[in-house]
């Protein structure tokens, strides 16, 4: 009995422990240091309210250019907030603690994944058709903004998650993560604005969204991995 009993007691080291660990570490830190999550909201809600005003109000070419504008914003945005995903834990010592953690580094890296989207890629989500009726898009289109940014951000994340550990402790991170990943933005961009498009042409748009679900499953396998890789070559 006292056998079974410590048997229960041990700690379970698995991977959805180690999610929900990670996970939640995650988010109590954002509490502490609010700024930092909400930098990037207000940097998408700034740009994309600047840009009607640059361009002129012509309903038209708001709504045209409306989807592309506020993909490119949301895409900065996460950019943004990319060279603080591992940086705290760098300078702290926390990261070498994760690599002699007994749970598994990609479940620890696909939590921070993770948690980055829900700070960051998801309110953008939200945000985003709450800024397309200021380029005067219909509400179709609103529905389908969020449908792929939701999609989309998942992927940003990924991605930007292993080009975050890449270049840890290097010097001018935050440019060299932005030369990494980029160009591997570029697909994410052209299929989350070209869904809107085609939708405002009257063409069907299930194949961009169908290959935004592709890249965010293939991602969610992959990414983990990568990111965890990622960082034992740069604590090494």
């Amino acid at each position: 009995m006292n056998s079974g009993t410590s048997r229960e007691a041990e700690p379970v080291y698995g991977v959805l422990a180690a999610l929900r660990l990670g996970i939640g570490a995650e988010l109590r830190l954002a509490l502490r240091s609010r700024a930092d999550v909400v930098e990037p909201l207000v940097f998408f809600v700034i740009v994309a309210s600047l840009f009607p005003l640059g361009v002129g109000a012509d309903p038209s070419r708001l709504a045209a250019l409306g989807a592309g504008v506020l993909w490119v914003c949301g895409l900065l945005a996460v950019l943004l907030s990319l060279p603080r995903m591992y940086a705290r834990d760098a300078q702290n010592g926390t990261l070498e603690q994760l690599l002699l953690s007994p749970y598994p580094l990609p479940a620890l890296a696909g939590a921070r994944i993770a948690a980055h989207w829900l700070l960051t890629g998801f309110p953008l989500a939200l945000l985003g058709p709450a800024m397309g009726l200021a380029f005067g898009l219909p509400s179709a289109a609103l529905w389908l903004l969020f449908t792929t940014i939701a999609l989309g951000t998942p992927v940003l994340s990924m991605i930007g998650a292993v080009g975050a550990a890449l270049v840890l402790g290097a010097r001018a991170s935050s440019v060299l993560i932005g030369l990494l990943v980029l160009p591997l933005y570029i697909p994410v961009l052209v299929f989350g604005t070209g869904a809107v498009e085609a939708l405002g042409a009257g063409v069907d748009y299930a194949g961009a969204l169908m290959i935004l679900a592709a890249l965010a499953l293939a991602g969610a396998v992959l990414a983990p991995f990568a990111a965890a890789a990622a960082l034992r070559i740069a604590l090494d």
